[in-house]
């Protein structure tokens, strides 16, 4: 074998930093009736997914926690929410607010370390 017809992976190092979140009241209870009742086997993955307009999409998502020390936890009113180590340099600062209109309500991500963002909201760079 001499090599040729085969690359190797690109490894690229993360920054891992501490992740600070805020979430609005109405955050917190329009999460606490995702859940539920299941606070207690369930978690928010809240994450950074690769495309968009912008470069990056919000990713939320309620599963079973995963045994996995990859993850930053943070408790929010009894709530947990998980924030992968890849992710945190993306995602630590936001603020998460939940807004209910007739023309589709959702939740709202509030980035200050986003350089661009489109008018979907969800895409940001």
């Amino acid at each position: 074998m001499d090599g040729e017809g085969f690359s190797l992976p690109v490894v690229a190092t993360v920054e891992v930093v501490d992740v600070v979140m805020t979430f609005t009241d109405s955050a917190k209870a329009a999460m606490r009736a995702e859940f539920q009742g299941e606070e207690d086997s369930r978690v928010l993955v809240i994450s950074a997914q690769s495309g968009g307009c912008s470069g990056y999409l919000y990713d939320m998502k309620i599963i079973e926690e995963p045994d996995d020390n990859l993850f930053q936890k943070l408790d929010v009113d009894g709530m947990t929410v998980l924030i992968h180590n890849k992710d945190s340099a993306l995602l630590t600062g936001i603020t998460i607010d939940f807004k209910d209109s007739l023309m589709g309500g959702g939740f709202q991500i509030e980035n200050p370390n986003a350089d661009r963002a489109c008018g979907c909201g969800q895409s940001f760079g």
